[in-house]
């Protein structure tokens, strides 16, 4: 089973997160709802504290949330992902629409992406841990392949210490593996009656007027939300604005 966290009370809603991240990526979402829902935040398989499994095809990873979903008496929640975890909560809408309430996309659509990881991926791979000694040696290796310190403060956030040892908590040679599955689109002919929001950042990419046409055809109850001044980590740049953008959505 997946690990998860529960926070707050009321109707349900699940918080998925994106490629090498983990539960705690959404946990200023989750503070912005759990006064009036219980949030539970998953870490998806091969990420935090989830089991590892050399498979991340997303029928796989929605299975993964209606699993959990059945543990815990859960008959119906609404679903937030980002990113990849957007992904995911879009398979389980799609395969499984009776267990899904409202959706919640944000920055990502079902289309199939270009990969574009791979120098991320060669540089946690390349990382020695025989010479880390602290988080700033894993940071001093990783620049040589990734330039911006945000993003390398953001993947290090998988670094864990076991007596002093340094390792990886993400499951990085099977995302490695199986980073073409992660790149695919939706190719099912299914549709999400249910009400759907997405939400993109406004100097972001990851969605496209190319991709409305496939967004509709899937999700024919859908709206589209832009977070001005917002790149693709849209839920962290303008939190404020995301989560009113969630809480009225949800609400209405």
């Amino acid at each position: 089973m997946l690990n998860y966290k529960q926070t707050g009370s009321g109707q349900d809603i699940i918080l998925i997160h994106g490629l090498f991240g983990s539960m705690e990526n959404l946990n200023m979402v989750a503070k912005g709802l759990v006064d009036e829902y219980r949030v539970t935040s998953v870490d998806v398989r091969n990420h935090g504290d989830s089991f590892h499994k050399n498979d991340m095809a997303y029928p796989s990873l929605a299975r993964d949330i209606i699993e959990l979903m059945d543990q815990l008496s859960i008959s119906k929640a609404h679903i937030l992902g980002h990113s990849m975890g957007g992904k995911v909560a879009m398979e389980v809408a799609l395969s499984y629409p009776e267990r899904v309430n409202k959706l919640v996309i944000a920055d990502i659509s079902p289309v199939q992406y270009p990969a574009h990881h791979q120098q991320i991926i060669n540089g946690l791979k390349a990382i020695d841990f025989s010479r880390v000694n602290s988080r700033k040696d894993a940071d001093e290796q990783l620049a040589a392949f990734v330039e911006e310190p945000s993003v390398r403060a953001f993947l290090l956030r998988n670094l864990g210490v076991n007596d002093g040892q340094y390792f990886f908590k993400c499951a990085l040679e099977y995302i490695d593996n199986c980073y073409s599955q992660i790149m695919t689109g939706y190719d099912g002919d299914n549709q999400f009656l249910g009400e759907t929001l997405f939400i993109k950042g406004g100097n972001s990419n990851y969605i496209t007027a190319e991709h409305r046409e496939r967004i509709n055809q899937l999700f024919p109850n859908v709206a589209a939300k832009i977070i001005q001044g917002a790149g693709h980590w849209l839920h962290a740049e303008k939190t404020t604005a995301f989560n009113k953008i969630v809480r009225d959505f949800l609400a209405k």
